[in-house]
């Protein structure tokens, strides 16, 4: 089972980014909607070539974000998902020694192995080499790095982070040192599960997000989910707002909203009701504990005022 992820998005023309009002309404056309301090953070880290580094409760719009702004800069996006354990080596680049093995095989085969020096160098051929997200968005220059989740990954790596992030540059004792033509956009995610050390933030620029506003939330609930009657973006963002609000195990993000608006839109609701509420808290709640304390309050949870 594999935690590293890449996904090359095919470049669009860039966007009209001149200025933070110019990055927030090119957002607006993928879907995602910045408020004022986030538009303005996003712009100054691609103008600064610094890092942006994110935190917030899951499901804020964190890994949205990096996605969005590979759509209106066309670049491609490598991402990076930190677990607990993740070393350096899995995230830069390993050999394909199933690859080398056939190559030196053949090279047997054919009698080229009487010069054992360059047998040895072929079987270290830039071909050989499987790229890994950090060295993919190095290499495919310019780029959106999202390094998704620091917070789980161990201190060791997250000071390895540091020296690729102060100089972009990779060094492939085979092969020579990779450095980025153009530095990529580095989008860093925390859900706040430990404190980052000071030193990584210190390279970074900072921005936490929060839950979105009411207004807010029903525009990106009717920009995302256009088939979602107004009144139902409406009932649905009032009810995770307050949801947001009890003490529960994983209080609902955006991504959540999403997902209960559009459940409810399947079953054809065109209003949130208790019953229909209740039916589907599944959509918006993933922990059985708030489930059952939800269901309990439900019609307190969707009252008026």
């Amino acid at each position: 089972m594999t935690h590293l992820t890449s996904e090359h998005v095919a470049p669009e023309p860039a966007a009209d980014l001149s200025g933070p009002d110019a990055l927030a309404a090119a957002l607006e056309g993928t879907g995602y909607l910045p408020d004022e301090g986030l538009a303005t953070a996003a712009y100054l880290a691609l103008a600064m070539h610094r890092p942006l580094f994110l935190e917030g409760e899951a499901g804020v719009g964190k890994t949205a974000l990096a996605h969005a702004l590979a759509e209106v800069t066309g670049r491609p996006i490598y991402r990076l998902q930190c677990y607990e354990g993740l070393e350096a080596s899995q995230a830069l680049y390993d050999w394909d020694f199933g690859r080398q093995l056939l190559h030196l095989r053949a090279a047997e085969a054919a009698h080229a192995a009487d010069d054992p020096g360059a047998l040895e160098a072929s079987l270290y051929d830039r071909r050989f080499l499987l790229a890994r997200p950090l060295l993919q968005a190095l290499e495919d220059s310019p780029s959106v790095l999202l390094i998704d989740e620091i917070d789980r990954a161990d201190d060791e790596f997250e000071a390895f982070l540091l020296e690729v992030l102060s100089d972009f540059t990779i060094s492939i004792p085979e092969l020579g040192t990779v450095r980025a033509t153009t530095p990529p956009l580095v989008v860093l995610t925390s859900n706040r599960t430990r404190e980052v050390h000071d030193a990584l933030k210190r390279r970074c620029l900072y921005h936490w997000l929060e839950h979105p506003g009411f207004d807010r939330e029903v525009a990106i609930l009717r920009r995302r989910l256009p088939e979602v009657t107004e009144r139902l973006a409406r009932e649905v963002a009032r009810a995770t707002a307050r949801l947001r609000t009890l003490d529960l195990l994983k209080p609902p993000g955006i991504a959540e909203a999403m997902d209960w608006a559009a459940a409810l839109h399947t079953l054809g609701a065109r209003e949130l009701d208790p019953d229909t509420a209740a039916r589907t808290l599944g959509a918006v709640l993933k922990y059985r504990e708030d489930t059952e304390r939800v269901r309990q309050q439900v019609e307190a949870v969707l009252a008026d005022g």
